[in-house]
């Protein structure tokens, strides 16, 4: 199960566009906005920091500037041949960004939507909490504990955690320091392949990685 901003797509750049133009538009000064931003839904992040505005209305704003900026879009090196490897009745992407966004994204890089996309319009609550991750394995008719997050954030490892999944930190946004709630945390997903076995996954991760550990597998 892959998030996908800052795993699979690079949008770091329209990410921090769009939140410095909402800072303008509301004239207000938060210099770790964008930091505190990644890996959460929009509408949570707008409560935390400005609850006297109606953050659903202004999440649907900042949607529909990102909506308009898709030139920055790139993928994050090693993604694609992972995601690509690995058949869509096993692959999931679970993110904090909504349907239209998610999928703009995702074809926008060259990349399939899958079957089993997970966006913030499914969940009622976002990452940290597990929602998101234990509606995509009850969608892929799996338990929790048999899949394997790739997750980028703090509070993408605490979600995939917290729905009793194995984690794998990618350092791509933060760095691996932040990252250590993940079992393994690796550079970029460069490292990472996959074999089908059956009706299974074995994930296998290479010696580049944060942990003393040659070699690690997981279905």
């Amino acid at each position: 199960m892959f998030d996908l901003d800052g795993v699979l797509v690079d949008s770091e750049a329209v990410v921090a566009r769009s939140w410095n133009r909402w800072l303008e538009r509301h004239n207000l000064h938060i210099p770790d906005l964008v930091r505190r931003a990644h890996g959460r839904r929009s509408v949570e992040t707008i409560r935390e920091v400005a609850p006297h505005l109606d953050a659903d209305a202004e999440a649907k704003w900042l949607e529909g500037l990102e909506l308009g900026d898709v030139k920055s879009l790139r993928l994050i090196p090693g993604s694609a041949p992972l995601f690509r490897s690995i058949p869509d009745q096993h692959t999931a992407v679970v993110t904090s960004g909504g349907r239209t966004l998610a999928e703009s994204r995702l074809v926008g890089v060259g990349l399939s939507v899958p079957s089993v996309l997970i966006t913030a319009d499914d969940v009622a609550h976002g990452k940290p909490a597990p929602d998101g991750y234990l509606l995509a394995a009850s969608r892929l008719g799996v338990s929790p504990n048999d899949c394997l997050v790739a997750e980028d954030t703090p509070a993408g490892i605490a979600a995939g955690r917290a729905a009793g999944c194995a984690v794998l930190g990618v350092a791509t946004t933060f760095p691996a320091s932040d990252l250590h709630q993940a079992d393994l945390v690796v550079p970029s997903l460069a490292t990472v392949s996959a074999t089908i076995i059956g009706d299974e996954v074995r994930v296998t991760v290479g010696t580049d990685i944060r942990r003393d550990a040659a070699d690690h597998s997981a279905t």
